[in-house]
């Protein structure tokens, strides 16, 4: 999955001591939410989005210590 903003690839970050998450447009928040839902991925979003220097709102959808980063990541890369 790409982001609306940059076109850039979606990625999932593994570098968080809380397990893998995904920082994502706003924008693209319900679609990434129902991805998961689909395939049965835990998960909890951020309760703030957050803008910096006036760029569009992100939010943080975090997949727990448990999370398949990797499995997640798969998704992401086959939904375009």
């Amino acid at each position: 999955m790409k982001s609306v903003i940059d076109e850039e690839r979606i990625e999932v970050s593994v570098d968080g001591i809380a397990g893998p998450y995904i920082i994502i447009p706003l924008d693209q928040l319900e679609r990434v939410e129902a991805l998961l839902k689909s395939n049965s991925v835990g998960y909890w979003v951020d309760s703030g989005a957050i803008s910096l220097d006036g760029s569009p709102y992100y939010s943080i959808v975090n997949l727990g210590r448990q999370g398949d980063g990797d499995f997640v990541q798969q998704l992401l890369d086959a939904n375009n």
